[in-house]
Formats: C-alpha cells, sequence, structure tokens
C-alpha cells in the first residue's frame, strides 16, 4: 500500500498532495491513528483444520464481500479526470459499499451507473430545503444508507492547505451543491485555504441531535453517524435510530490532538452494546488493520486515502489493485489467526490501548 502511495505522490502536484494527505494543526492525530493501530496485537488459534475463511460482511443493510466501505472523500476529479465514478466502478467489482460525498466533484445520479452499492454522505447544509433535496436524490439514486457527518461543525484548520493557499481549479465543482454554493473554493481566501472558506460559507454549524430527529422522519433510509469518540455520543445515536456508528477523528483533519479512532472503538462497542452496529476509520491501511478493528469489536472499517491513492495512479484499475491487496492479506490474516469468517475474530485475545468516558 505505501508502494501505491508513492506513486500517487510522484503523479500528483504538492498541492493537491498535501490537500489529501494532510491533517489539522501540528498533525498529531494523523500521526497517533497509525501509532495506535499499531499497538494493537491480537492471538492466534491453532489447530483449527481451517482451509479457507470468508471475507464476507454485512455492513448496515449492504451484504459487502469484505468488511469495509469506501470512505465518502471530496473533489476526487483532483485525483483522476473520472473522479468518482472510477473509484466506484471499482468498488462495483470487489464489491464493497461506496459513499458518496455531499462535496463530490460528479453528481450521485452518474456515480449509481458505476452499479456499486452506494451510501450517501449528508453535510448538514444551512438550508434544510436543500438537504430533503439531496437526501431525495439519495433515494432516488437506489443508494442503501445515509451517512450523516456529525465532526465537521467548521472545518479544522489543516496547515498544509493554508500555506499552499489551497484553491479548486476552475473545472472542478461540489457537483451536489447549487450553483451559487459552488464557486467559493475556486476563489482565493484572503487568509489561506478557500476550501475551508468555502465549506465555512455552505455547511451549517448547529446541527443538534433534534436535527438527526428530524432527519429520520425525512428518509426511509438507514442512518449512519459518522464522527462519534465519546461512547455516550454513540449510546444515544443508538437511541435516535440510527443503524451504525463510525468512530472516527476524520482522518486526523479535524480536531488535533483527539483520541485515535482505534483507541476509541472499544469504549464504543461496550457502550452500544449491540443497539447499532459499529464501523471504525482513520488509518487502515492493511488487511491486519481490519483484523485489528475486527479484534475490537468494529463490524467492518472505512477506507479512505489508500483509495485516492489507487485512484491517482491507475483510476478504476488502481482503485482495484487496493481492493485486491486488502482482500488478500484480510484473507491470510484470517486463516494465520485460525478464524473461518470475521465474525470470529472478535473471540481472539488482544492487547491494545483503548478509552471509556465517565458516566454522564
Amino acid at each position: 500500500m505505501d508502494d501505491l502511495g508513492a506513486l500517487a505522490a510522484e503523479v500528483l502536484s504538492a498541492e493537491v498532495w498535501d490537500f489529501i494527505s494532510g491533517g489539522s494543526g501540528s498533525e498529531r492525530t494523523l500521526d497517533a491513528n497509525r501509532t495506535a493501530l499499531d499497538r494493537v496485537a491480537v492471538s492466534t488459534r491453532v489447530l483449527t483444520g481451517i482451509q479457507q475463511s470468508s471475507t464476507a460482511a454485512k455492513l448496515v443493510r449492504t451484504a459487502a464481500a469484505l468488511p469495509l466501505a469506501v470512505a465518502p472523500m471530496a473533489y476526487q476529479r483532483l485525483l483522476h479526470p473520472e473522479g468518482e465514478v472510477a473509484a466506484a466502478r471499482a468498488a462495483a467489482a470487489a464489491g464493497v459499499p461506496f459513499a458518496v460525498s455531499t462535496i463530490s466533484s460528479l453528481p450521485i445520479e452518474e456515480i449509481a451507473e458505476a452499479g456499486a452499492a452506494l451510501w450517501f454522505q449528508l453535510y448538514w447544509l444551512r438550508d434544510r430545503g436543500r438537504v430533503v433535496d439531496l437526501v431525495q436524490r439519495a433515494e432516488q439514486a437506489g443508494c442503501e444508507a445515509l451517512m450523516v457527518t456529525v465532526d465537521v461543525p467548521v472545518m479544522a484548520r489543516r496547515l498544509r492547505d493554508l500555506r499552499n493557499e489551497f484553491t479548486l481549479p476552475a473545472w472542478i465543482d461540489a457537483a451536489h451543491l447549487e450553483s451559487d454554493d459552488r464557486t467559493g473554493a475556486h476563489v482565493t481566501a484572503e487568509h489561506g485555504s478557500a476550501v475551508a472558506e468555502h465549506t465555512r460559507s455552505a455547511f451549517d454549524p448547529t446541527l443538534s441531535w433534534a436535527d438527526l430527529d428530524w432527519l429520520r422522519e425525512q428518509t426511509r433510509l438507514p442512518v449512519v453517524v459518522k464522527g462519534v469518540l465519546d461512547p455516550r455520543d454513540a449510546v444515544r445515536a443508538a437511541r435516535a435510530g440510527a443503524e451504525a456508528v463510525v468512530v472516527s477523528n476524520h482522518g486526523g483533519r479535524q480536531l488535533d490532538g483527539v483520541l485515535p479512532s482505534i483507541t476509541a472503538l472499544t469504549g464504543v462497542v461496550e457502550a452500544v452494546d449491540g443497539q447499532c452496529q459499529v464501523l471504525m476509520d482513520s488509518g487502515i491501511r492493511s488487511g491486519v488493520d481490519i483484523l485489528r478493528a475486527l479484534a475490537l469489536g468494529a463490524d467492518g472499517v472505512l477506507v479512505g486515502r489508500p483509495v485516492l491513492w489507487g485512484l491517482a495512479a491507475g483510476g478504476t484499475d488502481g482503485v482495484g489493485q487496493v481492493f485486491a491487496l486488502l482482500r488478500s492479506e484480510l484473507e491470510e490474516a484470517l486463516l494465520l489467526a485460525g478464524c473461518p469468517d470475521v465474525t470470529a475474530v472478535r473471540a481472539l485475545l488482544r492487547t491494545g490501548v483503548s478509552a471509556t468516558a465517565a458516566d454522564g
């Protein structure tokens, strides 16, 4: 996977590479995500007689060939001319769900033609009418889940983008936003990142639990709440009707210094106690990382930056290599750990770091 990342870095401009690779602040959380994952160790079971292990899973209501989905990521045409369509085509071939971002560079209707099982990721816009419009478009396009990102009341200070004064090229838009909301990310900001200023003007920072309740009444799709670290929030999301939560620190791109996602995972799993599924993202780079997350109680993971590396390196074929590598590594990890399928991983002994919140 690191080889694909190196190849992507060679073909992308320095500014685009920084945009997809960087984190917020001093990037301590970005680095901590990997460090914490590498601290998780699992036991193995022996003499099981297993010759082959199944990687199949069910994520929310979607059957998947692997216990992973593609994380929602913005502006993928920055990486390849076919952008989200190329990545979704690879997801369809691999049999994994593809989450379409609100700020995708291609419309969901066009992405749906690639044939992947789609989820739609929702950022909360200031105009509720537009929120309803997006939900209806997602339903009409055949999406199987609605993923609400809750950890971006504002975009955090991402120093690489600020220093680069990063702006989108004129030929890339946020395809799901109205025309008067699309242009801000193309205009050089007075102080730093045009993308940050654009999202600040388009997104509503007042999103609350009451809004989540309202959203549940607007859609027939299962709702996934993405961006949870505190077990108390996970329990509240489950009680509000969420079918899954995603333990996530936004890949180290929001508040710098928060818990690594893998560290927060166990506390969330214990707190929800089966009331909803628990997914996890931020730092997944290998099949062993997926095994680690499953061992700590996750039902599956979201994979982000490696998909972008594959997209930059080779379009659909490059993303396909990412999925093939993850599948091969996970199959081997399951077999070596003595697990016949992904559900058996939870029974493995493991060591690592975890965190739980005080009652309240």
